[in-house]
């Protein structure tokens, strides 16, 4: 649906004064500093900050996976009967699964993170993602600003594992009355998102669409596409068991599993401007904290460079952790036959994730098949190429080593 010429000219005028431009090329690999009012963050997210290419020691850790709790803070055991699922928040994974193979009968060839369509040489490779109920928590909070950057984040993050730099963006924001000072605020965070990203925000769509969305309430999609040689794409094919599994941190939630949240929040009683225990934010702040690009860990970082040709047998696969979590999320990329190994110990878990956990008395299988426990992306890679990643990052990026490939199906914990 289009806007009438007077609003979209008045948002369009607030956009193009708000920011700067998202004009870089394809292939720029500079890193584009936050200066002045353009912060690529918030200032109430810098304790979250865990962005590509930001310094961070490498450091041993000592904490399980999951906090193993007999008693939680309710003086209760985690895995009581009334404990939360994921699919008591509404959300059946299962007939999510079901539906994608259902739709690939029909279009065989779906199933990765993006899809690939061949042009010469290359592959062009797109995906669409939303953010979804995330967005509940934006309207209560009134963060508004960095929504955009989860937007974009959850489809690039999505080609990436592909190989594929992003080349350009496309947006579609849907409101029922276009408050254009909201709007611009959520477009100004996509342009961060895309500026993060190293692509273009090559245009979008502003639907106004009168009692179809709650007062001040918006809805959003996106959509990236990225190119890769062909002998580049990296697919899974050729992983073997004793692969190394390789973990990137997420900022926190990110943009998955927010239904669940919101019932905990709904149980707990508590409220979005309260202290999150142990830090010093407000849970709102932690629950909001925008969702981590990877391209410049992935695709642009020196050491990772190094492993990314497929020729060279560096890394064989790469598994964005979003609704499924490791459960789902890490087999994706495994040939038939093969499973992993997470090592418990090998990362500390956030603390948002802690108190979800506690408040929602989740069991453990619940918490690794709904969320990100702290790893926002995996990679597989041969045990050469690992030890190039973890000793030549120099302090640059974090990563773990957290597991490896099984030569049996399904993700265990050990």
């Amino acid at each position: 649906m289009t806007l009438s010429l007077r609003a979209n000219i008045e948002l369009y005028r607030c956009f193009a004064s708000s920011g700067r431009p998202c004009d870089q090329k394809a292939y720029v690999t500079q890193q584009h500093p936050c200066k002045g009012t353009e912060n690529c963050f918030s200032k109430r997210f810098s304790l979250l900050r865990m962005a590509a290419g930001e310094v961070r020691p490498r450091r041993p850790r000592n904490t399980s996976l999951i906090s193993s709790m007999s008693k939680n803070n309710y003086g209760e055991s985690a895995d009581m009967a009334d404990s939360l699922t994921y699919k008591d928040a509404g959300v059946d994974i299962d007939a999510g699964s079901e539906l994608v193979k259902r739709i690939a009968k029909m279009a065989p060839g779906i199933g990765g993170f993006g899809g690939l369509f061949p042009l010469g040489d290359s592959y062009l490779v797109a995906g669409t993602d939303g953010v979804g109920t995330k967005l509940k928590l934006a309207f209560e909070t009134g963060i508004h600003e960095t929504i955009g950057i989860d937007l974009v984040a959850m489809s690039v993050n999505d080609i990436v594992t592909s190989g594929a730099k992003p080349l350009f963006f496309l947006d579609y924001f849907a409101t029922s009355h276009l408050d254009v000072d909201l709007a611009e605020k959520v477009i100004k965070g996509i342009v961060d998102g895309c500026q993060q990203s190293d692509c273009v925000l090559l245009g979008g769509e502003t639907a106004e669409m009168p009692d179809f969305y709650a007062d001040g309430e918006y809805d959003l999609s996106g959509f990236a596409v990225g190119v890769v040689k062909k002998d580049s794409v990296i697919d899974g094919k050729t992983i073997v068991p004793g692969d190394v599994l390789i973990g990137l941190p997420s900022s926190g939630v990110h943009s998955n599993g927010f239904s669940l949240v919101r019932r905990v929040l709904s149980k707990s009683g508590l409220s979005l401007k309260g202290q999150l225990p142990g830090e010093a934010i407000t849970l709102g702040e932690a629950l909001m904290a925008p969702t981590i690009i990877y391209v410049k860990q992935v695709i642009h970082h020196p050491a990772m460079c190094l492993t990314l040709s497929a020729r060279e047998g560096g890394v064989k696969g790469i598994a964005h952790i979003t609704g499924g979590g490791f459960t789902d999320n890490i087999p994706r990329v495994f040939p038939k036959g093969l499973g992993a190994v997470i090592y418990k110990d090998s990362w500390e878990v956030p603390s948002v994730f802690k108190w979800i956990q506690e408040a929602g008395r989740i069991e453990d299988a619940e918490m690794r098949r709904t969320f990100n426990m702290g790893i926002g992306m995996v990679l597989v890679v041969s045990p050469e190429a690992s030890s190039r990643i973890l000793g030549d990052g120099n302090g640059a990026y974090t990563a773990y080593k957290i597991g490896e490939v099984a030569s049996d199906e399904g993700v265990r914990y050990g």
